[in-house]
């Protein structure tokens, strides 16, 4: 047997325990397991490669893999539950600047005659024409500017996430003659570079423009948004990661970016629908117009005292938790989950609605409640939780705001208006655990705070169920 073919066999399983780790990572029961799977994959692919590759030096490939795991495993052991959509929008922009790096050095070597009739020769069969090469240097080029455009806009979704920056969108007059004259540029530097190879300059330029663009693609768009943004440039990473693959003649990088680009891309499209919007309006939405004045929210804030509201959740016979960024704020999951528990000990139900977008990346709530060892089971979406909401005695708030906003409904002029919610304003009793009435990350003051049958607990929400829970210890 070739050494082709046991290299080809080895990628094959490579994309096959990608496809099996990417269908376990689907249920939080398997998460974990698909994690390993993909990283066996991984790692299956990285050998092979090494193995197969001409390298003449190891010794700065094995540095890196050593200063890489530690710095990540470092990284991944101590970020914070708040931290984690900012460290995946890191995840997402590294990988676009390896691909871009890829994109690079392809570019730089079919930049030599020798060394290019070599490459095209490992990629096609077909007679060593400069179409051939021309083909390879335009998508080496896309290499660059996918991953350019991946790894900008990654750092200021960074920035945003972790409040940084501003949240909001951030726009200037003549933003989009700006970025029609970028892509105006991208075409022409392409054509320059596929022209003239061996002149680093279009490289610096062809970077330049990649990085500005990304800056500028991101920087317009609300805070409220940011989940679809990762989840956007989740599968931007996959799509440079494909272009570098076709860029250096390796067919398991091609299928791994394909998989990351075709995943990020269908998760984009659910959360959007979730949000009832298009992704052009999200995309956009920095560049419209407000579509009207926002109504200003008049009235009293009732407020309430935990040892107060034990009481009611005493006697309450189903009950409904809402969690947001404010749970992972305040570590309270953990909290939360013996408080389920004594509420069943009690005779009475209680279940979690999880928001599409709640928190700060996709699946956000979902692995924090796993972290506690919530049960799947009692995670209900929005679409489940709403029409029963009337029977639910008590909907407790936990640190959601703009997922829980009325105003998505009634003020025709705030950022976050058409997108559904969980209607907790239809439970018999709300409470808002909070640490203050401000506005969410959206900047949307919330009217159901001033409603008549909610009640604000001010202060950390895992005191704030402590106290609950010692309530029900003592009683």
């Amino acid at each position: 047997m070739s050494t082709e073919i046991l290299i080809n066999a080895a990628y094959i399983l490579s994309a096959g325990l990608f496809i099996f780790g990417l269908k376990l990572l689907s249920h939080p029961a398997t998460s974990r397991k698909g994690n390993a799977v993909s990283a066996i994959g991984m790692f299956v692919a990285v050998v092979v490669t090494l193995l197969h590759k001409d390298i003449i030096n190891y010794q700065w490939i094995i540095a890196g893999i050593i200063i890489g795991g530690a710095v990540g495993a470092v990284f991944a052991k101590r970020v914070e539950m708040t931290a984690m959509p900012e460290l995946v929008s890191l995840f997402n922009g590294f990988g676009g600047l390896a691909s871009l790096a890829v994109g690079w050095t392809s570019v730089i070597e079919l930049g030599n005659p020798s060394v290019a009739e070599s490459l095209v020769a490992n990629l096609s069969e077909a007679s060593h024409s400069g179409s051939n090469t021309s083909l390879m240097l335009a998508i080496s080029y896309l290499s660059i500017l996918i991953g350019g455009v991946t790894f900008s806009g990654s750092v200021i979704a960074w920035a945003k996430l972790g409040e940084r920056m501003t949240t909001g969108a951030i726009t200037f007059a003549g933003q989009q003659f700006v970025n029609i004259a970028l892509l105006v540029a991208f075409v022409v530097v392409g054509y320059l570079l596929v022209q003239e190879p061996a002149n680093p300059t279009w490289i610096y330029v062809a970077i330049g423009i990649a990085v500005a663009f990304g800056i500028l693609a991101v920087i317009p768009i609300g805070g409220a948004d940011m989940p679809v943004v990762i989840s956007l440039l989740n599968s931007y990473s996959g799509v440079a990661a494909t272009a570098a693959g076709f860029a250096i003649g390796n067919n398991i990088l091609i299928v791994a970016g394909l998989l990351v680009g075709a995943s990020g891309i269908i998760l984009t499209n659910i959360m959007c629908k979730a949000m009832n919007r298009s992704l052009m309006n999200v995309l956009l939405s920095g560049f419209s117009a407000p579509a009207g004045k926002a109504e200003k929210i008049e009235g009293e804030i009732k407020s309430l005292t935990p040892e107060d509201a034990y009481y009611v959740l005493e006697a309450a016979q189903s009950v409904l938790v809402v969690p947001g960024y404010g749970m992972a704020v305040a570590q309270a999951q953990h909290a939360v989950k013996e408080l389920q528990e004594l509420m069943e000990k009690n005779g009475a139900e209680m279940v979690f609605g999880i928001h599409p977008v709640a928190g700060r990346m996709p699946g956000h709530m979902n692995v924090l409640l796993a972290e506690a060892d919530v049960s799947y089971d009692l995670l209900m979406e929005m679409d489940a939780v709403n029409p029963r909401m009337e029977t639910f005695d008590v909907a407790i708030v936990i640190g959601a705001n703009d997922v829980v906003n009325p105003a998505a409904k009634e003020m025709k002029g705030c950022p976050i208006y058409g997108m559904p919610v969980i209607e907790v304003e239809r439970a018999r009793t709300v409470f808002v655990l909070k640490r203050s009435a401000n506005a969410g990350f959206a900047g949307v003051d919330n009217p159901l705070f001033f409603r008549e049958n909610t009640r604000m607990i001010y202060g950390d929400a895992k005191e704030t169920l402590n106290t609950v829970i010692r309530e029900f210890g003592d009683s």
